[in-house]
């Protein structure tokens, strides 16, 4: 889900001209005394607000290393935009005290340069930046949402593509014997494989027998259990503590930034951390396409 490419500007624009707007209904600093030079210094503002928020952006992308993000990643821009606001709203309240003081010193003696004339200007942008934030995120709420739902479907679909490859390289019969740090051992069809949990010291292989569902333990860790799999590619890291066989998984499900991976045969599902999302996505795009081919990616701005 593409956005304009100019839609990063348009936001800039339109925060500023809601600053510039409500300094024009309250009309502090002693704007109110002429009216004509009013909307003159208003505009100038303006000028300078948004300069002032593409100066943060600046600082953000080089100094900070957070660039914009082309991706669906709301985490990511969230995080991105409150640091915007750590840095930007303390540049503009600066901004506008220098303002106050060297041109508009003549309209009100209190227009000064001083701490509390900042701390003035700094209320003002904070108070105005939690409100167009609320407008910003009911507006691009929904769109989040769509594009989360719409990469489900995508995922879904490439998942269902994958699961009926039939490859040697896959091996999907290939009898495997996990063992742990014990005598026990387990030996199973790596296709009736659901997956592993994590717990304490021991280790939870939910696998099929004779087509039913069934719980093992063993005295194992998280670690040997992946390495032990790693030749196999469907067996895929969800989470710290989960291990998960792509073959085996019903549905993708996602909801607000999360995402679970309901498993056929059980009424179970696992959760996927957020660290690993794109790990089980580049691991249904392998295992999809032997690695040929790279995987649809929905992109939107912040």
């Amino acid at each position: 889900m593409k956005t304009k490419k100019n839609e990063p500007y348009s936001i800039r624009i339109i925060s500023c001209a809601f600053v510039i707007i409500s300094l024009l209904v309250f009309k502090p600093f002693g704007l109110a005394l002429n009216q004509v030079q009013t909307y003159l210094h208003l505009l100038i503002l303006f000028i300078l607000g948004l300069m002032v928020c593409f100066l943060s952006d600046t600082i953000l992308k080089f100094l900070l290393h957070k660039p914009k993000s082309k991706v669906l990643d709301p985490t990511y821009i969230i995080r991105r935009n409150l640091w915007f606001q750590i840095i930007n709203s303390p540049l503009i309240a600066f901004m506008i005290s220098l303002y106050r003081h060297f041109v508009l010193i003549d309209l009100d003696e209190g227009n000064a340069l001083s701490s509390q004339n900042f701390l003035e200007n700094l209320l003002i942008i904070v108070f105005c930046s939690f409100a167009i934030g609320l407008y910003w995120r009911f507006k691009f709420r929904s769109r989040y949402l769509a594009a989360e739902l719409e990469e489900t479907r995508l995922l879904n679909k490439h998942l269902a593509e994958a699961q009926k490859q039939s490859t040697p390289e896959v091996a999907t019969k290939e009898d495997i014997t996990l063992t742990g740090s014990t005598s026990d051992s387990l030996s199973l069809q790596i296709s009736d494989l659901l997956y592993v949990e994590a717990v304490g010291n021991y280790v939870k292989v939910y696998h099929l027998r004779n087509g039913q569902p069934r719980t093992d333990m063993l005295r194992a860790t998280s670690k040997q259990m992946e390495d032990k799999l790693s030749a196999f590619p469907m067996i895929v890291r969800c989470h710290r503590a989960f291990l998960v066989n792509l073959q085996q998984i019903e549905k993708i499900v996602s909801n607000a930034g999360t995402m679970q991976l309901h498993i056929k045969h059980t009424s179970d599902s696992i959760p996927v951390s957020r660290s690993n999302m794109a790990q089980i996505k580049e691991a249904i795009n392998k295992f999809r396409f032997n690695g040929d081919q790279p995987v649809e990616t929905l992109q939107v701005k912040d």
